[in-house]
């Protein structure tokens, strides 16, 4: 009697580099791989809207690539450790693996899972997958973990170089008589009313294949101007490789080692470090996204919320040229260029007074590479309450910005030639208020 193995794929879409993957086909028994949407385990965050549209033509892609293989690839919605449970019992699995997640709701579901699996007598091995370095492995001299990114990449840097990535599969066996599965479309992934991804459907091709033709062509045609180049928007000088490790389309450790065989990656890769620090610190922090990690910002006199400005701010019609078009190419493909996401986050928190959460939970919903860790993260960075945080004083002008990073107007008038000309705010009397408001916030804390 063969006891097949589960591969419980999460945000980790591919069949290279990928250890679960490759335990399952090493046990040498039938391979079923299952992808489990889970909208009833309590407190997992559920995808936003442009990342549910990416998840659903990942997905559709890896089932794809995994069937040609002679694999079963699953789809079920639940619980994981329901689903998981009657997956064991349907199929007679001997072994059920998976990589590594670093959320706190997701530890602990994994724990639960792992936990209940072993109690049958089922083989249970999970992988370090998504992060170069995990989380309790880099710490300072004292024990604790970093808070500053510098001391933090650099001893990651001083740590064992990451492992080499493992090979893709050639073959995939498996089960003679493959589990029910969910239909994809019944999920309802996908926009309809109305259907507004359009743009992303100009912009993306998710999917594995797609991710290694852009990290190719990334490394071959943009990382030799990436240092001079990365901060215009209108460059194309970025990897544009965000969403595919969000999904795990591509793993950090292919990324890495294709990165360090070019000529001058050092800049690129601590962008892959920034990555690994958002992650741990939200391995140690798991309330991101909802608390300031710096507990006196829970201080800040943040003013009652005006709509019609938050709104303004998401449809791109602040009357400031930088931020509305900035908002516009989320709203169109998805993405924004990372120094106009600062620009936009700046001018919401700081020239608005809008809580940076409001705006984490609006770039969570537009955003394809919207992520546990990044997302908020890098809100809190703007905002100041963050890790190794921009001084809340630092108000990011978008004038200036734009005078320095899209010096011939390139990116504005691709995306903001109709934006509004007259400004929702004043600047300079904003930015006053700004910083009226950190210092009344710091005397409340003395």
């Amino acid at each position: 009697m063969t006891s097949p193995s589960i591969v419980w794929f999460r945000d980790d879409l591919r069949l290279a580099d990928n250890p679960a993957l490759r335990a399952a086909v090493d046990r040498d028994e039938p391979v079923i791989a299952v992808y489990v949407f889970d909208d009833e385990s309590s407190g997992l965050r559920m995808p936003g809207g442009a990342a549910r549209w990416w998840l659903h033509h990942s997905l559709d892609s890896l089932r794809e690539r995994v069937r040609q293989r002679g694999g079963a690839f699953i789809l079920r919605r639940g619980a994981a450790s329901r689903v998981l449970s009657e997956l064991v019992d349907e199929t007679g699995a001997g072994a059920v693996f998976w990589n590594r997640r670093y959320g706190g709701v997701e530890r602990e579901v994994d724990t639960r899972v792992k936990s209940s699996l072993r109690e049958r007598g089922v083989e249970v091995r999970s992988f370090a997958a998504s992060l170069l370095f995990e989380p309790w492995t880099v710490r300072t001299g004292g024990g604790s973990h970093f808070s500053v990114f510098t001391p933090f990449w650099r001893a990651c840097l001083a740590l064992p170089a990451p492992r080499a990535p493992l090979p893709e599969p050639r073959e995939l066996r498996g089960p003679r008589s493959a589990p029910a599965s969910d239909d994809l479309d019944d999920w309802r992934l996908l926009p309809t009313a109305p259907d507004w991804a359009g743009g992303l459907r100009e912009t993306w091709r998710p999917g594995e294949p797609a991710a290694r033709v852009r990290l190719r062509e990334f490394l071959t045609d943009d990382l030799p101007s990436y240092d001079t180049a990365r901060d215009e928007p209108s460059a194309g000088a970025t990897s544009m490789l965000s969403p595919r490790l969000r999904w795990g389309e591509l793993s950090p450790f292919t990324v890495w080692h294709e990165a360090t065989a070019q000529e001058g990656a050092g800049r690129f890769l601590s962008e892959i470090g920034w990555r690994e620090f958002a992650w741990h610190t939200l391995f140690h922090f798991p309330q991101l996204a909802t608390r300031n990690l710096r507990s006196e910002f829970d201080a800040f006199p943040w003013p009652h919320l005006k709509p019609t400005h938050l709104v303004a701010w998401q449809r791109g019609e602040t009357g400031i040229p930088l931020v509305d078009a900035g908002m516009r190419e989320l709203w169109h493909t998805g993405f924004m260029h990372n120094r106009v996401r600062m620009v936009t986050a700046s001018f919401l928190v700081k020239n608005l007074l809008i809580d940076w959460r409001r705006g984490e939970e609006w770039f969570w919903d537009t955003l394809v590479d919207a992520d546990d860790a990044s997302n908020p993260f890098s809100w809190q960075w703007v905002a100041g309450s963050g890790a190794d945080a921009a001084p809340y004083f630092r108000v990011f002008n978008p004038e200036l910005q734009a005078k320095k990073f899209d010096r011939d107007g390139h990116y504005v008038r691709e995306w903001a030639r109709d934006a509004p000309a007259e400004p929702l705010v004043d600047l300079a009397a904003t930015r006053r208020a700004a910083l009226a408001a950190y210092e009344s916030m710091r005397r409340a804390r003395t």
